[in-house]
């Protein structure tokens, strides 16, 4: 009897590359990481060796047995790396946590116009993403600049170094800046007000025809956020909400982004808050060291929804959504002698959650109506969090029976690219099931529109407090 066929995802992260084999009934059969250093060669820089991707990527999919033309790819979105006319890597990869070119997104912004901007690409200049790298590369690396040949993203490289072909997705080109979202394409008005060569960007495809999108677009797919009516709720390091559309959609100011969707035909519109799980692990951290999160979470349910007024801003390293701000800063405010540590940590559980909701109020003008959302991330793991994220957001959140994130969605995509399922949306109906079910509590729900309305009046009160 031939063996079963098996999808193979491989997801190429910050901190390392996971990949799995996945039956084609959705079972996780095997998976495997490998991780690689991260280089931070002055403050504000983040870069890699995608050679290191290489060399893990290899070593993932040894250890899984399988065929490298059967991987479907994710990975971190905006990374620029760039090639000479022989394929040869020209410098480290700068990342998408790169701060290095603010001037540059000025520029970006005063050549094309804001306005404009946004309304093609969806998004208005942002340090991480991959046009400001160009433009920094051009300024300060000339030489470097001089030799591009050709120009990747991190999943890319993988799969030119992997398969020999030089290609990009819609869903993971749209994070470059320099794309045309509503038509799916590369955008000429863009390169051209930037003087950024055409032939130096890979052909374009649909995500289900190579096998590839970027990490949120391919977890969204993973947890079967491919439709109106669900949203993706990530509580991971940072939170995302993320919500599927049937036609290219922005917001104005940009306080979301709007990208393509993996799925043929669809787009997408995403909040990002830059700590969610990442807030609550500083406060076990700062607070409570080597506490187990459970018992921390058992102590914040001892307190009422609200804590008393008690209210936690997350913004620990600036934020995103909906505040563009690098200089926002987190805050404790309405302590009293009556609130002891797990009050403190209920603040926090509930400030990530009205983060969340930030996200989702700025999602709804573009059309975003929610009955469920599918929540993933470490954060996901705590059923009272799950609770009051619920009650905060106001829609049922669902835990899908697999939580492998990205890769997993990408074993979507290689199922669909060879064939196994028709379509993306087959696939999903073979492989995503919703295991439980957390609903809205009604009582805390009332109390959170309270917390929620103090909540919006702080930011703009003690950002003109810091201010000055």
């Amino acid at each position: 009897m031939p063996a079963e066929p098996t999808l193979v995802g491989l997801d190429v992260g910050t901190t390392g590359v996971k990949a799995l084999a996945v039956s084609r009934d959705g079972e996780v059969r095997r998976s495997t990481e490998e991780g690689y250093p991260l280089s931070t060669p002055h403050p504000g820089w983040s870069e890699q060796d995608p050679d290191d991707w290489l060399r893990a990527s290899e070593k993932a999919l040894a250890a899984l047995g399988v065929e490298r033309r059967d991987v479907g790819l994710s990975g971190q979105m905006h990374g620029l790396v760039c090639l000479d006319e022989r394929g040869r890597v020209l410098r480290p990869a700068i990342l998408w946590n790169d701060q290095r070119t603010g001037a540059e997104c000025v520029e970006i912004e005063e050549r094309v116009g804001l306005e404009r901007l946004i309304a093609l690409t969806g998004n208005r200049a942002l340090p991480g993403f991959t046009a400001p790298k160009l433009l920094w590369l051009r300024r300060h690396e000339p030489d470097v600049y001089g030799r591009i040949r050709r120009i990747v993203l991190p999943k890319d490289y993988l799969r030119l170094r992997l398969t020999g072909e030089w290609a990009i997705d819609a869903a993971d080109a749209s994070g470059t800046l320099l794309f045309d979202v509503a038509r799916r394409r590369w955008s000429d008005e863009v390169l051209d007000a930037l003087e950024i060569p055409r032939e130096w960007l890979p052909p374009v495809s649909e995500s289900t025809e190579v096998a590839g999108a970027g990490d949120q677009q391919a977890a969204a797919l993973g947890v079967g956020v491919i439709e109106e009516g669900l949203v993706s709720v990530v509580l991971g390091t940072s939170g995302v909400v993320f919500a599927a559309l049937p036609a290219y959609a922005h917001d104005a100011q940009a306080r979301v982004h709007a990208f393509c969707h993996a799925v043929p035909g669809m787009w997408e519109a995403m909040g990002v808050m830059l700590n969610a799980a990442g807030a609550f692990r500083w406060f076990r951290d700062a607070f409570a060291p080597g506490t187990p999160y459970a018992d921390l979470t058992e102590e914040a349910a001892r307190w009422d929804p609200g804590v008393e007024g008690l209210t936690f801003l997350p913004y620990l390293q600036g934020e995103r959504t909906p505040y563009a701000d690098p200089d926002a800063r987190g805050s404790f405010t309405g302590l009293s002698l009556r609130h002891d540590r797990g009050a403190l940590v209920r603040a926090v559980l509930e400030g990530v959650a009205y983060g969340l909701r930030d996200s989702l109020e700025l999602l709804r003008p573009l059309g975003v109506a929610p009955r469920a959302g599918r929540a993933s991330g470490g954060g996901a793991r705590s059923g009272l969090w799950l609770e009051i994220a619920a009650s905060v957001l106001g829609v049922p959140l669902e835990l899908t029976a697999v939580e492998e994130g990205s890769a997993y969605g990408a074993a979507l995509l290689a199922g669909v690219a060879s064939g196994t399922f028709g379509s993306a949306e087959e696939a999903v109906a073979a492989c995503v099931r919703v295991r439980e079910t957390v609903e809205p509590n009604a009582a805390w729900a009332r109390a959170y529109e309270e917390g929620y309305a103090r909540f919006r009046s702080l930011y703009p009160a003690l950002r003109g407090v810091e201010a000055g």
